[in-house]
């Protein structure tokens, strides 16, 4: 704790674009439009921080999107190779990213199938994005899967006035390296306007194996006139890097905080080797195409019709395992490298009217969806044939939504407005095929889901106080699904009745909050109470791609007060805080451990039942805060510290001392200078990361399980170290 409250935060302070004409705000109108039903306004009852522009290029480049929210109230962010670069992840009030609604200008970013966001898969966010709006709790409807904790509402919403052109170059600590190119023609005089920008990181990564080589390409071709707009947007992300999921355990962090396990065998000699091309590999493609109207009442419509593109594969070394596992009749046991498969297609159509009259606005929009997976797998090589291209397994999934909203903004008196939303939600979900350990995978179910919302606001002045309420449900995703089938055919094929019992989850969630904003102080204090039913959490292992397996609790909540500040005391002074306090709780928690006949032979029986009575839910701090300064000691220069405290955090449910994080925290500093030139501007910047050089971890995962016979419990678990002290250097040009 003394150390959260003795170190202070840099918060990039730019200069705004000066106002623009009255036409560019009309096209500014007409271009956001298209985001603006999923976000929260002004008046809305939803507890919500919005990042701009000039904070999202201000931070490292070596910065992954949930590295550069983590200074957000409530966010906890890591990286499994340690440093900024790679694969990413982050909570918001304890909740994980299935649990996170993730939407790029309306349209979900979210995995069908998993409901999960991998960032590495869109690297470079930050260089294209004109805002993002971080929204806690439920917030307002969103598309695609539940927002179960918070929603990040991304928009690339912004057309440039002018001709433009940017350029950075950045490197850092353990061979990172990262530059992108961009450049906008303006709006020109028919109303056409293009943007481009690409993209290249990459990395050694801290631990062993975290290299990361990542791409993003973007490009827009837009036209506006009078009351229309029509673009296409183009987003693409490829992203090759080393398989870092596995994490490494207590014991060996203590002998080699950089060991990871990915890769390794052993040869003929018995020599310790370990496989070149132990990877993930992945594309994905989106494709939007945007038509907005404004009609000549206040009547706005929009419609979005997206495609996104995935596909890849990651690639490893599996030794000394039996030739049956991979299908093949040779007895015995074996090397083999596999590769396990994806080839993904999603469709979307998203439309909506919006309306204001007077005082109120209207909005109503539906979205449909349909998403089709393939999974498959193929033994590349194997010690005993040489190599090959042999399918093992292939399944495949298909989800189908159709969802449509109902909101009313209006207001009562002059200072007072009222709040109303509805969302009904219907989605099917068919899988089938065999999975990578010959499971049938045959299932097929349709969920209908209604999600009332309500709230007032009150504003006066610099104040603002409001109280929201909001029901909520969220399906069970395709990986959860999964695991507990191939769990319950593995014990029926043993004789132990079992079936698949995952249903959807529901919570109610209040929100009171008051805001305080005046030219050189804001602050802001929020209650939140989310209460859940049958909540799908993690029970703390992972899968072998790496997905947090869940499991449904009766009743849980996230309970807590978020406040935060800033303050400018002095023109070349700022000031910025945030604190977290929440009791994430579990209410009568029964685990049921996997439990085997004995450690030799391991054959299924009835799972052990376990009794914790009310426990802290796993990865879900009591505390987080952040707090900093930034210093402007002359004209365009920057100097500023930025400090994270993170309080303890377990790693299952049982809430055993011996399996949790330690609170940690990090103090991380950076200096900029702006050079002016004419209308170009270069901008030289400095990051140092962890300066106090800490040795800590930020995530962690374990699985146990037990044996009828008496034997000792196994246990096998996952630690995630971060980078100790490291340091990045930035170039921008820009004009």
């Amino acid at each position: 704790m003394r150390g959260f409250f003795i170190c202070a935060a840099l918060l990039a302070c730019t200069m705004l674009p000066a106002a623009a004409q009255e036409q560019d705000e009309k096209v500014e109108q007409l271009d956001s439009i298209v985001v603006s039903v999923s976000r929260a306004g002004r008046n809305t009852p939803v507890t919500y921080t919005t990042v701009g522009r000039d904070a999202l290029r201000g931070s490292s480049s070596v910065n992954s999107l949930p590295m550069i929210l983590s200074l957000q109230p409530s966010v906890v962010s890591s990286n499994e190779g340690g440093t900024g670069l790679g694969y990413s992840k982050m909570t918001v009030r304890g909740s994980k990213g299935s649990q996170i609604n993730v939407t790029l200008n309306g349209i979900t970013l979210n995995d069908s199938e998993s409901q999960e966001v991998f960032w590495v898969n869109i690297p470079a966010l930050g260089n294209i994005l004109s805002n993002v709006q971080l929204q806690r709790g439920l917030g307002t409807s969103a598309n695609g899967a539940g927002a179960f904790g918070a929603s990040i509402n991304m928009s690339t919403a912004y057309v440039h006035p002018e001709p433009a052109f940017s350029y950075e170059l950045s490197a850092g600590s353990f061979g990172t390296f990262n530059t992108t190119i961009s450049g906008a023609t303006g709006l020109t005089p028919t109303g056409i306007y293009a943007d481009l920008a690409f993209s290249y990181g990459r990395t050694d990564g801290y631990i062993r194996n975290a290299w990361a080589d990542v791409y993003s390409a973007y490009a827009v071709l837009g036209w506006m006139r009078g009351s229309n707009s029509l673009k296409f947007t183009f987003l693409s992300g490829d992203q090759h890097t080393g398989i870092t999921w596995e994490g490494i355990s207590a014991a060996q962090m203590d002998a080699d905080r950089r060991y990871n396990p990915a890769g390794e065998y052993y040869d003929a000699d018995g020599n310790v080797r370990y496989y070149d091309n132990e990877s993930d590999n992945y594309a994905q493609r989106h494709f939007q195409l945007n038509y907005t109207h404004q009609f000549d009442m206040p009547l706005f419509w929009s419609t979005t019709v997206n495609f996104t593109k995935g596909d890849g594969y990651y690639e490893q070394y599996k030794a000394d395992k039996k030739y049956g596992k991979y299908g093949y009749s040779l007895s015995g046991k074996g090397d083999f490298i596999t590769r396990k498969l994806m080839d993904n297609g999603y469709w979307v159509l998203n439309s909506n009217l919006k309306y204001k009259a007077g005082a109120a606005d209207f909005t109503a929009g539906v979205y449909a969806s349909t998403y089709s997976g393939d999974h498959f797998g193929i033994v590349d090589w194997n010690s005993a044939m040489g190599e090959t291209s042999d399918e093992w397994y292939r399944n495949n999934g298909r989800k189908r939504e159709a969802t449509a909203f109902l909101r009313a903004e209006g207001q009562l008196a002059n200072w007072l407005t009222l709040y109303a939303e509805a969302q009904y939600r219907v989605i099917g979900l068919r899988m089938k095929g065999i999975d990578d350990e010959f499971s049938d995978l045959a299932y097929r179910h349709t969920w209908s889901f209604f999600n009332p919302r309500a709230g007032l606001t009150g504003r006066w002045g610099a104040h603002k106080v409001y109280a929201s309420f909001a029901m909520g449900h969220r399906e069970p995703g395709r990986s959860d699904l999964k695991e507990q089938i191939e769990s319950v055919n593995t014990l029926n094929s043993a004789g132990v009745a079992a079936e698949v019992t995952l249903r959807p989850e529901r919570m109610f969630d209040t929100e009171l909050g008051y805001e305080f904003a005046s030219d050189n102080l804001t602050a802001a204090v929020n209650l939140y109470s989310m209460e859940y039913h049958d909540m799908l959490l993690e029970t703390g292992k992972l899968s072998d791609s790496g997905y947090a397996i869940k499991e449904n609790v009766d009743r849980s909540w996230r309970r807590g007060v978020e406040l935060s500040a800033a303050a400018r005391p002095l023109n070349w002074l700022t000031l910025n805080g945030n604190l977290t306090l929440s009791t994430n709780k579990i209410k009568d928690y029964v685990c049921y451990e996997d439990q085997y006949d004995n450690a030799t032979d391991w054959h299924p029986v009835a799972q052990k039942r376990i009794e914790y009575g009310t426990v802290d839910m796993l990865m879900s701090p009591s505390l987080v805060g952040m707090a900093g300064l930034a210093f402007l000691p002359w004209k365009d220069a920057n100097l500023g510290l930025v400090a994270k405290y993170v309080g303890k955090q377990y790693w299952d449910n049982s809430q055993n001392a011996d399996r949790c994080i330690p609170a940690y925290y990090v103090l991380n500093a950076s200096a900029e200078q702006v050079f002016r030139c004419a209308k170009s501007r270069l901008t030289l910047g400095v990051y140092v990361n962890n300066l106090l050089g800490r040795e800590y971890y930020a995530d962690a995962w374990v699985y146990r399980a037990a044996f009828a016979n008496g034997d000792p419990e196994y246990v096998e678990e996952g630690l995630f170290p971060q980078a100790p002290r490291n340091f990045s250097v930035k170039l921008r040009l820009e004009f």
